[in-house]
């Protein structure tokens, strides 16, 4: 026992006089492991979260649209093999006139069941005020982020355009759905709160305003946990078709789930990415700490030896050292994981709108992540303590056989003669140690390819942006209407106040199908010599609209496995309906939405029901909006309004809130890698040389120019690792594109330059930064003392 205790005081003094490296080591692993829990620990909980909101409020597994069906259909549908619930409503797309607000807003209209039945399915969260009362049609209840974005409380009023009046709707409750956790409005690719409301009302109201008595045109179902999702849309489809469905679809094709779904999916990505970046760091650090350490003190090691320690005594003892090391960076990262997870929960929470937040860190999660921060700590050192374990005394108390120093290769070229002595002392101690200094770049070049690969996204995001809305789709404002319009009504919106040029343009619901790959999307008809909407290629120049054939973008056509000149299956969802078989004329590209293109003039003969518009595009001048924004809400037609401007501030808004913090936390990370390695690094590389220096020093060498000596060899390291970093930068990047990928959404792989300098510059800035702190101990070299430093 008087053994072990003598060996782990010398473990304590030992850690107390590297306690800046130690802190360090542990930041390293610190990092690793919060990454980890933070990651998991909210995906865990955001998941719960979801799955009780979900159940508790009964969400739906299959939905359906239609245009009208009577009631007792219902009984057919519930009567569907595999079917728990399955419940009928009403639902419909609106344009409102908010007080204050000049442009028209939209909303969606979704009735309530009558006596609002607890067991309903989508059922709301009441969040303030009541529900409406059954005599007062009226009444609404309005989405709680509809609310808090325009100041709306109970009491408050804002008008709607019901099937063509306008009518004035009292809000006398704010609610959460589970069916609109990220609620977008048609036409949009982002939520906006302001100008997007979910309204929910009496049935009995939404019967009387849209001609619906004892009908309805939204179905919902829940169907047994191992019933067969397919074989009862298929069935649903067929009970629909003769009503005009539109294709049920699973909660995979939600809107809002898909997308709470893909963030989650992100989430669990970086958790799997990162921390065996930073654990790969830290076992570095370890490596090279210890292996050092163990040098200095060979002779202590022979000694004890000598004196009777065995080597499973020495090697537990360097363990112990490791463990600590270890376990100090645990204990700071399973602290900040489990901080930062919460402050993530939080966040998704708000920007998902869940009613409440289970927010717990399951214990499997921090032990996996200190078994796996241990297992790669051990790793990186197992073999430098088995080596000084097995040391015989004698070996152990003799000096180290000292390098062999030689002219290099780039020497005997001739290629250093002109350079300095201090620059050849630092090319010949890279050469010394090789593998150290590969370490060192492999660290540094880590650190630029987290930071390459975090700023990226904001790259991708201008060029979607770019493409989409300045390139493709050009057009100032977008009107949608409730159903397809004679074409002459393109002439009627060219008179609205401030238009300056019109397109119209047709949308069907359809199923493409290639074999057994099947796709539900929508073909948008265009004028092939449209200007304000057009096609883009990969290079974003214009694509002309054939005049025949179908134009898929780049992401459907590899989803249905199809390319140029081949035949898909057309399936009609709406109309006369109908089979057609069509080429695929062409394939473009386009980062949002799994979209399908024809010219206008084709689609209309396809459906057979002459020339028809599903909306216009619109060139505006700006100085007459406001009179456009009044005329608007008075058009009863209009069943969706889009601005161009509004939508992609909405987009950069959103984007930013929800890529800044995580923008933030891996900068934070990757400067975290760069001062771990060049400050460990440089006190290693003084710890060698303390000797040498001292001896420079003595001969007359400035305090600079042995500074030069002992960070020229860090700084060169860093010079060599940023293309190296780069380069894995722009792999991880396209890594992280892939996976990112939805059918929502394409990541474009796009790392502009701004994006490496600002990599190269944090992670260069960092390691400058952690060089100086260790030059200052030159400043206070003890030259006598080193110089009596035994090698």
């Amino acid at each position: 026992m008087a053994v072990i205790r003598a060996l782990d005081r010398k473990l304590f003094r030992d850690i107390a006089r590297m306690w800046a490296q130690a802190m360090a080591i542990a930041v390293v692993i610190g990092c690793g492991v919060a990454t980890f829990v933070m990651a998991f620990g909210a995906l865990v909980s955001l998941d719960e979260t979801r799955e009780a909101y979900y159940e508790r409020y009964r969400f739906g597994h299959i939905f359906g649209q239609l245009e009208r069906a009577p009631e007792r259909v219902m009984d057919r549908i519930r009567d569907l093999s595999g079917v728990i619930r399955a419940d009928s409503r009403i639902v419909v797309d609106v344009i409102l006139d908010v007080p204050g607000m000049d442009a028209p807003a939209q909303g969606r209209l979704i009735s309530l069941p009558e006596g609002h039945i607890a067991a309903a399915l989508n059922d709301i969260a009441l969040h303030q005020g009541r529900l409406p009362a059954a005599d007062r049609p009226d009444e609404v209840v309005v989405s709680e982020s509809f609310a808090t974005a325009n100041g709306f409380v109970p009491g408050d009023r804002f008008h709607a355009i019901m099937n063509g009046r306008k009518r004035a709707l009292t809000i006398v409750g704010t609610a959460l759905s589970p069916e609109y956790v990220y609620a977008i409005a048609p036409g949009q690719l982002v939520p906006d709160a302001q100008r997007f409301a979910i309204t929910w009302m009496n049935r009995t109201a939404l019967e009387a305003a849209y001609d619906l008595d004892g009908a309805f045109n939204d179905v919902s179902l829940r169907i047994q946990h191992l019933a067969s999702e397919d074989e009862i849309i298929r069935r649903l489809d067929l009970i629909l078709e003769s009503y005009g469905g539109t294709a049920a679809y699973g909660r995979d094709k939600q809107v809002s789930h898909a997308f709470l779904r893909g963030e989650l999916d992100q989430l669990q990505l970086m958790g799997r990415i990162l921390p065996p970046i930073f654990l790969g760091v830290a076992a570095f650090l370890l490596y090279i700490t210890i292996t050092r350490l163990v040098e200095q003190e060979r002779r202590q090691v022979g000694l004890l030896k000598a004196f009777g320690y065995r080597n499973s005594e020495i090697g537990a003892h360097y363990l112990k050292l490791v463990s600590a090391l270890i376990a100090l960076g645990v204990l700071v990262g399973l602290a900040l994981g489990v901080w930062l997870g919460r402050g993530l929960t939080e966040i998704y929470a708000n920007f998902f709108r869940f009613p409440f937040l289970y927010f717990h860190i399951d214990p499997k999660i921090l032990v996996l992540s200190a078994l796996i921060a241990f297992g790669a700590g051990l790793a990186g050192t197992w073999r430098v303590v088995y080596r000084v374990a097995g040391l015989a005394p004698a070996v152990a108390m003799s000096p180290p056989a000292p390098p062999v120093y030689g002219a290099t290769f780039l020497e005997r070229l001739g290629l250093l003669q002109r350079i300095s002595e201090a620059t050849r002392m630092i090319l010949r101690h890279l050469t010394r140690w090789p593998v150290r200094a590969l370490m060192t770049m492999a660290g540094l070049a880590a650190a630029v390819a987290i930071m390459i690969a975090s700023l990226f996204s904001l790259d991708a995001i201008d060029l979607m942006i770019e493409t989409f809305f300045f390139d493709s789709q050009r057009q100032d404002a977008t009107i949608t209407f409730h159903e397809p319009e004679e074409a002459g009504v393109i002439f009627d919106a060219g008179h609205l106040p401030g238009v300056l040029a019109v397109e119209g343009f047709r949308t069907v619901p359809v199923k493409l199908r290639n074999g057994r790959r099947v796709e539900r999307t929508s073909i948008t008809g265009q004028a092939s010599n449209a200007r304000i909407s057009r096609l883009v290629d990969d290079e974003r120049h214009p694509v002309a609209m054939p005049e025949a054939g179908l134009v898929l973008t780049s992401h459907l056509a590899e989803e249905l496995g199809v390319s140029r000149a081949d035949n898909i299956e057309v399936e009609v969802l709406e109309g006369r309906r109908g089979t057609h078989v069509v080429p695929v004329a062409a394939v473009v590209q386009e980062y949002i939405g799994l979209s399908a293109f024809m010219d206008l003039s084709a689609l209309n003969v396809m459906m057979d029901e002459g020339a028809r518009l599903s909306g216009v595009y619109l060139s505006l001048d700006r100085a007459q909006m406001p009179a456009l924004f009044r005329a608007l809400k008075e058009t009863p037609e209009t069943s969706a309004f889009s601005m161009k401007w509004m939508s992609i501030a909405q987009f950069r808004n959103t984007i930013a809130e929800s890529m800044s913090i995580s923008i933030w936390i891996y900068t934070f990370l990757a400067s975290s890698i760069a001062v771990g390695v060049v400050y460990n690094s440089a006190r290693i590389s003084l710890s060698e040389r303390r000797r040498e220096l001292a001896t420079l020093k003595v001969l007359g060498f400035s305090t600079g120019e042995t500074a030069y000596i002992l960070l020229g060899e860090l700084w060169l390291l860093t010079l060599l690792s940023l293309p190296v970093g780069s380069g894995l930068g722009y792999l991880l990047s396209w890594y992280l594109a892939e996976s990112f990928s939805s059918d929502l959404f394409r990541v474009p792989l796009v790392v502009d330059n701004a994006t490496y300098g600002v990599s190269i510059l944090l992670v260069t800035g960092a390691s400058f930064v952690s060089g100086l702190l260790v030059t200052r101990r030159l400043f206070h070299l003890n030259l006598v003392e080193a110089l009596k430093t035994r090698e």
